[in-house]
């Protein structure tokens, strides 16, 4: 019996101990139904948008099975996001809905170099996802990753962010950009599905063909997929011009910030440079941080990555950086991104 117990029962005093035992015992299960309720709340928002799709491909003369992921609607005229590699090479693609409705989908368009796809429905009686802002993330904040890999239920991860911004090799040797990690489990059959944050919004895709994601899962940051969307949607192909940069996201030193006057409190850190690239050929070194590009403050990897979709962008163009302290400026000359 503890001494605190013995205290109360032979002397009528109740210790402090006691009292903070007696709040904990309180607080503790109803903070932990506050937080159950908050992830119920937050899928219950989203589920009905959340697709599992399967994919087939002739053998030996016969339409089989080859494959299946996750996706999610995400427009009210029946537009889906999934993985591009979930699709790859898929000659039918049926689409699962919650309600148990199987209808075949159309592929809009894909893009290799973000894993993103996206598909098209013609029926009625689904939920649209409603999509966020991943500029908004935070070191820290909670996320949920949502699959449907068996087509009537769905699996449900959590986890914190740990990094934004990131730029990763997939496992056939391609580099994603804006990439989002976290500690949400994440498995194959999730594939394509979103990570929303607690008010049920998506704020990534979820990727898993990311080399090295023992204990980690990574998705497309939403803001990028909407820019992959548009230009799929409208042209059927993705034009991106290419520095040859790895890079994350990081926050700006604020002594330094203030001392250069800069407008933005984040940059983008280079992490690596890939050779033979305009920036191997510029003066453009790993560790640098940009802070603008092409005469404009640049935040983070998203906003580089709108600054490097449209042709216009192929000519000299300046970039300035943080190194150590200083602030420098060169030139680079990106170059269009080939399939």
């Amino acid at each position: 019996m503890a001494r605190s117990t013995l205290a109360t029962r032979h002397f009528g005093i109740s210790s402090p101990l006691d009292s903070f035992l007696n709040v904990f015992a309180e607080t503790i299960p109803a903070a932990m139904d506050t937080f159950s309720s908050m992830i119920i709340g937050a899928v219950d928002q989203i589920k009905n948008a959340v697709v599992k799709i399967d994919i087939f491909k002739t053998v030996n003369g016969k339409m089989r099975p080859a494959g299946s992921g996750s996706g999610f609607i995400f427009s009210s005229d029946g537009l889906i996001f999934t993985n591009s590699h979930v699709v790859e090479g898929a000659e039918k693609i049926m689409v699962s809905l919650l309600n148990e409705n199987e209808i075949e989908a159309t592929l809009i368009g894909k893009d290799p170099d973000t894993d993103l796809a996206i598909l098209k429905i013609y029926t009625q009686g689904y939920s649209v996802a409603k999509l966020g802002d991943s500029d908004a993330l935070q070191i820290g904040q909670f996320v949920i990753a949502i699959g449907n890999p068996y087509g009537y239920q769905h699996t449900v991860t959590t986890g914190v962010v740990s990094a934004l911004g990131r730029t990763l090799q997939t496992q056939s040797g391609r580099f994603v950009d804006n990439v989002i990690q976290s500690d949400a489990a994440l498995n194959p059959g999730n594939s394509g599905g979103p990570m929303i944050n607690t008010d049920g919004e998506v704020v990534g895709v979820n990727t898993a063909v990311i080399q090295g994601a023992q204990g980690l899962s990574f998705s497309v940051d939403i803001n990028t997929a909407k820019e992959i969307a548009r230009q799929l949607i409208r042209d059927g192909r993705v034009f991106k011009a290419y520095l040859g940069l790895q890079l994350q996201d990081v926050p700006l030193n604020e002594r330094v910030r203030q001392h250069h006057k800069l407008p933005n409190h984040q940059g983008i850190f280079i992490t690596r440079i890939e050779p033979d690239t305009p920036a191997s050929r510029s003066q453009l070194m790993e560790g640098d941080i940009i802070v603008s590009f092409n005469g404009k403050p640049v935040r983070n990897s998203n906003e580089l990555f709108k600054a490097l979709t449209t042709r216009d962008i192929l000519t000299i163009t300046d970039i300035s950086v943080i190194r150590h302290t200083e602030l420098l400026n060169f030139i680079i000359v990106p170059v269009e991104k080939r399939a």
